[in-house]
């Protein structure tokens, strides 16, 4: 599949509700709030939609009629809060800007609930292409990477086209968090930001 990186999917509506009774938000909240829950104390590969719906209190038809699998349920978990933890304030310095989300990028992976999550399926897309595509469907880190490198082209001449970009910013921060479990310093991550400028304005 080929795409424009700003042109992914971006949606908390992963799974679109099939016809029926609308959403109940409360409902809806619960099972997002059960999956988080799950994930730190059974792991991915135990949970069950059977287990979701009855950690969320709700029925289990109500569960299907929302999402199909577990992964959809886990990545609409995941999506609206990486949304609002990795949007930083907009500086006036481009180094600045790219070191704050460096920053809250790391906690996103190492700290967040949200970021457990979309660690855990990513590691289930390494070998279950349905969650692949989920996640190429919806990129949980499109929007706040997208708002970022907008702020920085102005004074980044030689920046490269999006994608490419924004896996220059982010990739090492994902590769030393699913190869060790920590993120880097501030100071490595500064160091990163400064490296990057300086390709970019070449």
């Amino acid at each position: 599949m080929v795409y424009r990186y700003n042109e992914i999917v971006q949606t908390s509506e992963v799974a679109p509700p099939t016809p029926g009774r609308p959403r109940s938000e409360a409902a809806r909240r619960a099972v997002l709030h059960a999956v988080d829950d799950m994930l730190v104390e059974v792991g991915y590969a135990a949970m069950t939609m059977k287990g979701i719906a009855e950690r969320a209190g709700v029925g289990r038809q109500t569960v299907y009629r929302w999402w199909s699998t577990k992964a959809q349920i886990l990545l609409e978990a995941c999506v609206d809060d990486a949304r609002s933890e990795l949007t930083t304030p907009r500086r006036g310095d481009a180094q600045r800007n790219l070191l704050d989300y460096l920053v809250a990028l790391t906690e996103f992976l190492t700290g967040s609930p949200a970021g457990l999550a979309y660690r855990a399926l990513l590691g289930e897309a390494q070998h279950d292409p349905e969650v692949r595509e989920l996640l190429c469907t919806a990129d949980v880190l499109a929007e706040p990477t997208q708002i970022v490198l907008d702020r920085v082209r102005p004074v980044a001449p030689a920046m490269p086209e999006d994608r490419l970009a924004a896996t220059q910013l982010y990739g090492p921060i994902l590769a030393q968090v699913l190869t060790t479990g920590s993120g880097l310093t501030r100071s490595l991550l500064k160091t990163h930001a400064n490296s990057l400028l300086y390709a970019w304005q070449s």
